[in-house]
């Protein structure tokens, strides 16, 4: 048996193309024997004596069989092959001299209709498995058996060290299609995936692509994937008006590192727009510490940390404190790099830290007391 069949959808085309340029009535049978296609859709699930004559010879020796046969004098039966296997049978049905002639050029056609339909049908069941497999990745820290034996034979190594990249169109945007259209670019303009690249969409806003971790060095150079994101960006730029956000997870090794790569990337990508609104890329490597705490919001330990930031809060009405706090932070601690940036004298800036002692009630020469307020300021953020 053929391991692709006809359908009544194909046996509908071929019947469609085919009755265009002759004059007669055809009909496409399936390896049952039984009428899935005709112009007269009352014959449709009927059975067909001659295709049944003709299927039933199919086992015998080529020099016992009939390629085809005349049920009659206005028909004629010719089998359809697929890799060799029989798929089916076409019928002819009328009044011209040139029934046989007609028949073998309409089984020629379906033929090729055939292998075209098979074609497509095994690219969309690889594309599926590909999907299937990377869904599985990130999903999960273990893939399952009937994975691993698609993944042999699509030629993928499910064991390769991966990075994961999240692309994300923006989501208010009302036309969903287009929202698709941009990712889906994406996936298929020149240049812009590599061998090796795994993608699949997670969702109607959102691309997944699984790349090579590893340089040719064997080691992990996140300025290369860094410099491929700001290619896609300019590649997309070019190509769609919407806003689309790219974000970089973090490399990891061992069972269900492309899963943990997955999510650092989604959370860098929340983060990163958090923090960054206007920016289109976002990077694991740059955002470390707040991506690192941001499962901790909502927590009880993140109202535990917020606590003395909030009583500051309360009390510093025009943010004053709570900005000279944050740049004396982002300078390290310094109080002479401070002063300058905030263009004041340090005596300033050591009354200023000193009331941001007094109305938090931590003392900020201790270490433990200044991360607890430094953690606190990357929460509030």
């Amino acid at each position: 048996m053929a391991r692709y069949h006809l359908d009544a959808r194909l046996a509908q085309d071929i019947i469609a193309r085919t009755v265009r340029v002759i004059d007669c009535e055809v009909l496409v049978v399936d390896v049952r024997g039984r009428i899935i296609g005709s112009s007269d859709r009352e014959q449709i699930g009927e059975l067909h004596e001659g295709a049944l004559r003709l299927l039933a010879q199919s086992h015998l020796p080529s020099h016992e069989s009939d390629a085809a046969f005349f049920t009659q004098q206005s028909e004629v039966c010719l089998p359809l092959h697929l890799d060799s296997e029989l798929a089916g049978v076409i019928v002819l049905r009328g009044e011209s001299g040139s029934l046989r002639q007609y028949a073998e050029l309409v089984a020629m056609t379906a033929e090729m209709m055939l292998v075209q339909a098979h074609r497509l049908n095994a690219q969309q069941q690889e594309s599926r498995q590909r999907e299937e497999l990377v869904l599985s990745l990130i999903h999960h820290d273990q893939l399952a058996p009937s994975l691993l034996v698609w993944a042999d034979l699509l030629g993928i190594d499910p064991w390769l060290p991966r990075v994961a990249i999240v692309i994300e169109v923006e989501s208010d945007v009302q036309d969903a299609d287009a929202v698709l259209s941009a990712l889906q670019q994406l996936q298929h303009l020149p240049h812009s995936l590599e061998a090796g690249d795994l993608s699949t969409l997670v969702s109607l806003t959102e691309l997944v692509v699984l790349r090579p971790a590893l340089n040719s060095a064997g080691e992990f150079d996140a300025d290369s994937h860094r410099q491929r994101i700001e290619h896609w960006q300019s590649l997309l730029q070019d190509q769609s008006p919407l806003r689309v956000r790219f974000a970089l997870g973090n490399y990891f090794t061992g069972a269900g590192s492309v899963a943990r790569s997955w999510r650092t990337a989604r959370t860098t990508l929340r983060v990163g727009k958090q923090r960054q609104p206007e920016a289109h890329g976002f990077f694991y490597q740059d955002l470390v510490l707040p991506v690192l705490l941001d499962n901790l919001r909502g927590g009880w330990q993140a109202n535990e940390l917020a606590r003395p930031l909030s009583r500051l809060k309360e009390l510093d009405s025009n943010g004053l404190l709570r900005r000279t706090l944050i740049t004396w932070f982002r300078f390290n601690v310094q109080p002479s790099a401070t002063a300058r940036a905030l263009s004041i004298h340090r005596n300033t800036l050591e009354y200023r830290l000193n009331r941001v002692s007094e109305l938090t009630g931590l003392d900020l020469t201790d270490f433990d007391d200044r991360l607890l307020l430094y953690v606190a300021l990357q929460l509030d953020e």
